[in-house]
């Protein structure tokens, strides 16, 4: 028999935020969107409004593949620029599908959905997480726990993510 070459799974990073979100973070997670394409990267979301949709959006138009992971089986609340979308109908349970999918996970402004998925991303270890312009968690001290960081731009958040991504 034949042996299979296995070909590399692309690096997988998920791009949390609210779906009523600022326009500075739509602007933000659609310049993320874009990069993450452009790197050659599979880009993860919730798959509706917001934050979700404006990655979608960066990232699409660059050419890039954007999956979609939504929290029920409703074919009208996908948002544009999907390649392919998981319908799970378990609600919030789909954060940790999103988080445990993810090599890592860029958390765009916040809502207490994205403080979900980021404590998720946390909890898990080993998966770095970046912040921008949203949550972090902090020890007593104030340093960031598990978290590679918080950033200003997306290209900062962008070249994090993907120096710490976790490949194991």
């Amino acid at each position: 028999m034949a042996e299979r070459l296995r070909r590399p799974v692309a690096l997988q990073i998920a791009v949390c935020g609210p779906r009523a979100c600022t326009p500075d973070d739509a602007q933000r997670a659609k310049r993320i969107g874009h990069l993450l394409a452009e790197a050659g990267v599979t880009v993860l979301c919730g798959g509706g409004s917001g934050v979700m949709a404006a990655v979608a959006e960066g990232a699409s138009a660059a050419g890039g593949i954007v999956i979609g992971i939504r929290p029920d089986t409703d074919r009208t609340a996908v948002c544009d620029g999907l390649t392919a979308v998981l319908y799970t109908n378990i609600g919030e349970a789909r954060n940790a599908v999103l988080v445990w999918s993810a090599d890592a996970v860029i958390v765009v402004g916040g809502s207490w959905g994205t403080l979900s998925e980021l404590a998720l991303a946390n909890r898990r270890g080993g998966v770095p997480v970046v912040s921008i312009g949203g949550w972090r968690i902090t020890d007593d001290d104030g340093n960031e726990i598990g978290a590679a960081g918080r950033t200003e731009t997306p290209e900062e958040a962008v070249a994090s993510a993907l120096a710490r991504a976790d490949r194991s």
